[in-house]
């Protein structure tokens, strides 16, 4: 499912215009992008939990060329899925 059909498929349970739909669609999406980037995170009970977690820095080595390379520490996000994700 792309992010028109997740809209379309809002607007019809919701019964709201695909705009409305869109709109509060966007509206959620950018509200979880900014407490995720502020590090907050977000909980979805029995959706999903989206956390930040930090990798440290590693060595790794090019497959091409066999040379030890640096790569540095970084900050990844991690998605785990809640209880209605169980397939």
């Amino acid at each position: 499912m792309n992010k028109q059909a997740l809209i379309e498929a809002v607007a019809a349970k919701a019964q709201v215009s695909k705009a409305e739909a869109a709109k509060v669609l966007d509206a959620a999406l950018d509200a979880a992008v900014e407490a995720v980037k502020a590090g907050e995170g977000l909980q979805l009970v029995g959706y999903a939990t989206i956390s930040v977690a930090n990798k440290a820095a590693r060595k790794a080595k090019n497959p091409r060329t066999g040379a030890i390379i640096e790569v540095p520490a970084k900050k990844v996000v991690k998605i785990k899925p809640g209880a209605k994700f169980a397939l």
